[in-house]
């Protein structure tokens, strides 16, 4: 059995003002075609209205499926149609008698003009709702869309995190073992600065943000590896203020910069160079940067997995919003600076 309450749903404040609007433009408008006064065909008009809305409002709120819901609409016009135009008769002190054979032309006339309005009413609202129906239909499929760019986006930056070159991994444990046989406290300095990095790194090759304290912790405890292996070969500083480590930088970037800076820089030219990582905060953006005393640019530098992938994410995660920069660093090296927005 339906819920009387549940089907005066959508009977609202503003749906009995506008019916009562349209009964009173209605009769202004008609005044002049007939001998009655303004106030009967008002009279006529609310009756007609009001009854025709409610019945409209029962037939989109009962549940049954013989019959569409907008075919039950017209229905529920028509019939409040009648029923208000007798309503109205009743109102004004005529007898159903009198109202279907003295006054059975006005009967049909009130009762004609009640079921014209009421399907022009009628075809608004379902057109309306009809369009809002759609409208939500857009909006979910726009909804989807973006959860699969959503998608397909954190899985491009999982694949471009996991090509972070690995490979000095395996050549800092050959290292080791060479170490071990012939300089056990540097084996014991490799493996502690070995531990320390991946405890940074593993974790946060996993997230997709975090913050640049975290980086330049997995960034000293590489350097750490690499000075060890390298000897006098490499110096390194890293000059970063303290209130700047809280702030988000992505994962895993800075490290490629450093990694590329050894590889491509110091380790291919230099029999002794230097790496100094340093951070800043430039018109509200955060600027990290890593410089080296390197063999300086070369064609190579500019087209590297490492650099490309850097680039691809920070478009990726930003736009046009942060940038990746490789600069001539005097007297000879390279400055690569990563920009994001705060």
């Amino acid at each position: 059995m339906e819920n009387p309450i549940h089907l005066l749903d959508g009977l609202t404040v503003r749906r009995v003002l506008a019916v009562t609007a349209l009964c009173v433009v209605a009769s202004l408008s008609i005044v002049w075609l007939f001998s009655n006064t303004y106030w009967d065909l008002l009279v006529s008009a609310l009756c007609v209205g009001y009854t025709s809305m409610l019945l409209f409002t029962w037939a989109g709120n009962v549940r049954q499926t013989r019959l569409p819901r907008e075919a039950m609409q017209v229905l529920a016009v028509v019939a409040g149609s009648f029923l208000g135009t007798l309503l109205a008769g009743l109102v004004k002190g005529r007898t159903l008698t009198h109202m279907f054979t003295e006054r059975l032309a006005g009967v049909t006339i009130t009762m004609g003009l009640g079921i014209g309005f009421g399907c022009v009413v009628v075809a608004g609202m379902l057109l309306r709702e009809r369009h809002a129906r759609d409208q939500a239909r857009i909006l979910r499929a726009e909804s989807e869309r973006h959860r699969l760019e959503k998608s397909v986006l954190e899985a491009r930056l999982q694949l471009m995190q996991a090509q972070v070159e690995p490979h000095f991994l395996f050549n800092t444990l050959a290292n080791v073992q060479h170490l071990v046989e012939t300089d056990a406290p540097a084996a014991s300095r490799v493996l502690s600065s070995l531990i320390h990095y991946l405890r940074a790194a593993v974790p946060q090759m996993r997230e997709g943000a975090t913050n640049l304290g975290r980086e330049i912790d997995m960034a000293r405890a590489f350097l750490e590896i690499q000075s060890v292996r390298m000897g006098s070969r490499l110096e390194f500083a890293i000059e970063v203020p303290d209130p700047l480590k809280d702030r988000a930088f992505p994962p895993m970037m800075l490290i490629s910069l450093v990694e590329n800076a050894i590889k491509h820089g110091v380790d291919p030219c230099c029999e002794c160079g230097r790496v100094v990582i340093r951070a800043e905060e430039v018109d509200g953006r955060l600027r990290v940067s890593v410089a080296d005393t390197g063999e300086g640019i070369t064609p190579k530098k500019g087209g590297g997995v490492g650099l490309a992938n850097i680039r691809e994410r920070l478009k990726a995660l930003y736009g046009a919003s942060a940038r990746l920069v490789l600069e001539e660093n005097a007297p000879h090296g390279v400055v690569a600076f990563i920009e994001v927005p705060r």
